[in-house]
């Protein structure tokens, strides 16, 4: 063991500097706050998104168009989907559980039957909307319609 080998005993050398412990620890005084001012003051923190007085970023960008607090969204199913469903598992209805059971909409959905497609099966489809495209070619294969 020589003097280049020495060194403090593992954990008696703290980092964090302790500030506000007097004059003679360097950070005496105002203690890194400064004079005066909210900054200066116990208690004193800036709200999220603070930008020193600088107008912040959220009021700087513009805001766009209008959100209408009303406006009722439905999901929409089209006539082929129907068709391929109607095949495939040889149904005579199609409601709300047939296709949340078959993954097409979630359990708070609307429903929206859309023309897109043909329709040749004889089915009773039930949905809390029909587009009158789809209204006309699901009468036209035979079928009916319930508004839910």
């Amino acid at each position: 063991m020589n003097l280049s080998n020495l060194k403090p005993a593992a954990g008696s050398i703290k980092t964090k500097k302790r500030i506000g412990r007097g004059q003679g620890s360097g950070r005496g005084g105002t203690s890194t706050r400064g004079h005066k001012g909210a900054g200066s003051r116990s208690g004193h923190s800036t709200k999220i998104g603070f930008e020193g007085g600088q107008m912040p970023l959220q009021r700087r960008v513009p805001k766009f168009g209008f959100k209408n607090i009303n406006r009722v969204e439905y999901v929409g199913v089209n006539l082929d989907v129907l068709q391929s469903i109607v095949d495939k598992y040889s149904l005579t209805t199609v409601d709300f559980d047939t296709l949340k059971e078959h993954g097409l909409v979630s359990k708070n959905d609307l429903i929206k039957i859309l023309g897109r497609g043909e329709l040749t099966a004889k089915v009773e489809v039930k949905a809390h909307a029909f587009s009158a495209s789809a209204q006309k070619a699901i009468e036209a294969a035979g079928g009916s319609i319930v508004k839910l």
